[in-house]
């Protein structure tokens, strides 16, 4: 086994943002540490994002609430005072992520290669990550390591979860045999969103086949108004938990269930990080980019679909990336594409 190269003394990272993106940090951690066992590794993420991972070994993490604007910019400097890094690895390219890597001091500052650049990234950087367009989320994530020499060969996760979150979600449901069918409905871009309606005629088909449904989702009001109208629309009984679990209990909580169905969302990409099914639902994003990194088998694609309708071409002649985030655009996957895809997990998973 070759040999990793020198150790810096102290890598800091930075992603603000989103719960999705946050949780395709994580191999990117655990390829560091396995690398450099004492390095130094500070975090600088948002607020809503450390409740997620607090408690991740061996991260200092230094929180950046968006609302603070550029007093939390300074903030986060005078936290910093007296520190330099041997390395800033600058994950995000928001404009808003761009200016707040000023106020960290570092020798080397590592950033997108120029086709993923926006918002002026490449002022704020002065080494980048190689250029490999048609990959994955995390894989790009996970090329930062690159230009210190280590490639990212292995994902592995290690989502911080404690004992009392894995109780309260043992307590949600008995252990009595019969599968779960987790809906998390709403995605943070609303265009992705799927329909009340829908979710209704695929979670009354997977209670006809002898499956618990069970609803999740946060405290806003777009996620409660969408639960409602979909136990409203059911014939079959459901859980409602939307609202109800913390940020710490919902890895938990997606552990549990045997196949989650969402749309392009975070709770896809921590429940595949838990090791839980995801019956994605794509129409306004590429699933090959952000769909379940580990197996998309049960997810329903209907990006070129999409492509070809709202821009006049096939997905293949698009810049890798592009959203498709159209009015209308998810009424082309349909209630059929996501019974199917239910099938096909209940007959290859059983």
């Amino acid at each position: 086994m070759a040999q990793p190269p020198p150790a810096p003394r102290s890598i800091c990272l930075l992603r603000l943002s989103a719960l999705g993106d946050v949780t395709h940090v994580l191999p990117l951690v655990a390829t560091l540490r396995d690398a450099w066992p004492d390095i130094a590794l500070t975090w600088v993420i948002g607020k809503g994002e450390h409740r997620l991972l607090e408690g991740l070994s061996g991260i200092e993490f230094l929180v950046y609430d968006k609302k603070t604007g550029l007093a939390g910019m300074r903030a986060v400097r005078r936290a910093l005072a007296g520190r330099r890094f041997d390395a800033l690895l600058q994950m995000q390219v928001a404009a808003r992520a761009n200016l707040l890597s000023a106020f960290v001091p570092a020798r080397r500052r590592i950033g997108y290669d120029r086709s993923r650049s926006k918002d002026l990234h490449g002022l704020f950087v002065n080494e980048r990550i190689p250029d490999r367009p048609g990959i994955h989320v995390l894989d790009a994530i996970g090329s930062f390591c690159e230009p210190l020499g280590l490639r990212q060969d292995r994902v592995r996760w290690d989502m911080p979860v404690p004992a009392e979150a894995r109780e309260w979600a043992r307590a949600q449901w008995p252990d009595d045999g019969v599968p779960a069918l987790l809906v998390s409905p709403c995605s943070s871009h609303q265009r992705r969103n799927w329909y009340a309606d829908r979710y209704a005629a695929l979670a009354d088909h997977a209670a006809a086949r002898g499956w618990r449904v069970v609803l999740c989702g946060g405290r806003s009001q777009l996620e409660r108004d969408t639960t409602d109208a979909i136990l409203a629309a059911m014939t079959a009984p459901a859980l409602d938990l939307v609202g109800k679990d913390t940020l710490k209990q919902l890895p938990a909580l997606l552990e549990r269930a045997a196949l989650l169905v969402t749309p392009d969302s975070g709770p896809m990409h921590i429940a595949n990080a838990m090791g839980t099914k995801v019956l994605g639902l794509h129409a306004a994003s590429n699933p090959a980019r952000s769909g379940p990194y580990s197996d998309r088998r049960y997810c329903v694609d209907r990006y070129d679909d999409a492509a070809r309708k709202y821009l006049g071409r096939p997905a293949a002649e698009l810049k890798w990336g592009t959203k498709i985030e159209f009015d209308g655009v998810m009424e082309l996957v349909t209630v059929d594409d996501a019974i199917a895809a239910f099938e096909r997990y209940r007959a290859e998973q059983g």
